[in-house]
């Protein structure tokens, strides 16, 4: 018996959105260890192997849940990841996002994140979708209202507080 998941690739003006492959580990590996990028990510490990796990578990979200992480690219290299984050602790579900420093200040995260965002309203059709933002972290915040997200207030999350961040379909607000 086989099993096959279906992970789909996503185009925008200037970005690709599709699984993470093995051949993209030495970049993301990169991209994770980079000092800006892990400054506010929940992982302290930024080894190549934590790299290659987040990769994995990325993978094993769409088996097993229908929703992940996309790796985006542009110009045929490798900038960052967004998506839809579940673990089980989480409250809900999360739209999450992160960019290689190289690519900032183009627009490039706020592209990716609207892509995940309307392709997660259009395909599993959730009511709203949070993100959790460190407070300190103004780039992401930046994206979030960028991209039409509304700020609810804090929340507690593995020990540590995060600004909670609501998502709803094309950034319009709460349906009522």
């Amino acid at each position: 018996m086989t099993t096959r998941i279906e992970i789909p690739t996503l185009h925008t003006a200037r970005l690709e959105l599709r699984a993470f492959r093995a051949d993209d580990l030495e970049d993301w590996a990169a991209i994770m260890a980079d000092p800006e990028v892990r400054r506010f990510g929940a992982s302290k490990d930024h080894s190549r192997e934590a790299s290659w796990a987040m990769m994995e578990r990325s993978l094993g979200q769409w088996a097993l849940r229908g929703y992940g992480m996309f790796a985006f690219t542009t110009e045929g290299r490798l900038a960052g990841w967004a998506g839809i984050l579940h673990p089980l602790d989480w409250p809900e579900l999360e739209l999450a996002y992160a960019l290689a420093p190289a690519f900032w200040g183009k627009g490039l995260a706020s592209e990716a994140v609207e892509a995940a965002r309307d392709w997660a309203f259009a395909t599993i059709r959730p009511r709203r979708l949070a993100s959790f933002i460190a407070p300190a972290n103004q780039h992401s915040i930046r994206v979030a209202e960028r991209v039409g997200a509304v700020k609810e207030g804090l929340i507690e999350l593995r020990g540590s507080k995060s600004e909670h961040w609501v998502h709803y379909p094309q950034g319009r607000g709460p349906v009522v």
